[in-house]
């Protein structure tokens, strides 16, 4: 006869096992190995001079939005819908709809221009299906293509890489609480090897899967809010400085230990980097993205105050 705690042991087990589901990597994960810093990160000649309307593939590679999407297969697992599709020149492409494709474009984007390794994405505001179960017009998409000779190695992780305690590293968690990114999982990191030298690396450590920014993170729920303009203005960034170390409001549940020993001048060395933006580039990631003027503006205005707020620091 099952004794009435054994339900409860069982329904542990359980949760523990879905939980384990839920944060651990997906997909093989890389080991740390001696690698340069330029497979993370490189400091880009000028910052004021990047292309933030077109991003890293550059306006050739950017998808029609008239352009016929054969359906190849629908998206599998995550929270957004979509598809992978391939368009008319024979460009295969990820296609993830839904609340997330905004945001990733602009994080995208801006982690790109000041120089941080990204792999090419945009956005359209509509396309066409051609194929699959629900073939016709499509809503707002971030398009993302399978380039030959970028191959998907696995993820790497936050805790054990080969940047641990580099400021390039330590100002990409700052990056993250700049644009309340609270889904920064091992599995949504991605280390892609080329098939030839690009800026003199072979190797892109990539954070991947950017979608759940741009909102309010929360330490009391795993999820935040993503793409909300509302909540982004309101959440805090700064909460105090103590012996040299900064102490944001709100980091969220998920790897909160990233945040620990995060120095002012990891903060300065992030602020100073978004601040070379010009007022252009920040309307142009925002527009390109399909943000309305009203909506992008706000955004802007809070994102150059937390920057200002970083740079000020003492």
């Amino acid at each position: 006869m099952m004794t009435t705690g054994c339900p409860r042991v069982l329904l542990a087990a359980a949760l523990a096992a879905v939980a384990c589901r839920a944060t651990a990597p997906e997909k093989p994960v890389i080991l740390p190995s001696p690698a340069p810093l330029a497979e993370l990160w490189a400091e880009p000649r000028d910052i004021a001079s990047r292309d933030l309307r077109h991003g890293e593939g550059g306006a050739a590679l950017a998808p029609a939005p008239d352009a016929r999407f054969t359906f190849v297969e629908e998206k599998q697992g995550g929270f957004s819908p979509g598809y992978t599709v391939k368009d008319d020149k024979g460009v295969t492409w990820s296609a993830k709809m839904g609340i997330e494709a905004q945001p990733e474009v602009v994080v995208s984007r801006l982690l790109w221009a000041i120089g941080f390794r990204q792999p090419p994405v945009y956005f359209l505001e509509s396309w066409t299906l051609a194929g699959g179960a629900e073939p016709g017009r499509k809503g707002p998409t971030r398009f993302r293509p399978h380039l030959p000779g970028w191959k998907d190695r696995g993820s790497w992780l936050w805790r054990k890489n080969p940047f641990l305690g580099t400021r390039p590293l330590r100002g990409l968690v700052v990056f993250m609480r700049i644009v309340n990114n609270w889904d920064i999982l091992d599995r949504n990191n991605v280390l892609y090897e080329l098939d030839s030298s690009r800026d003199g690396v072979r190797r892109h450590y990539v954070v991947k899967d950017l979608g759940s920014s741009l909102g309010r993170t929360t330490a009391l729920w795993h999820q935040g809010t993503k793409n909300d303009v509302e909540d982004f203005e309101k959440q805090g960034f700064i909460d105090s400085v103590q012996d040299g170390i900064v102490h944001f409001e709100d980091k969220g549940r998920r790897h909160r230990d990233l945040y620990r020993n995060i120095s002012v001048e990891d903060v300065r060395w992030m602020c100073e980097r978004l601040a070379k933006l010009t007022p252009k580039q920040w309307r142009d990631v925002f527009q390109t993205a399909g943000y309305d003027e009203a909506t992008a503006g706000r955004f802007i205005r809070r994102f150059q105050a937390k920057v200002e707020a970083g740079r000020r620091l003492l």
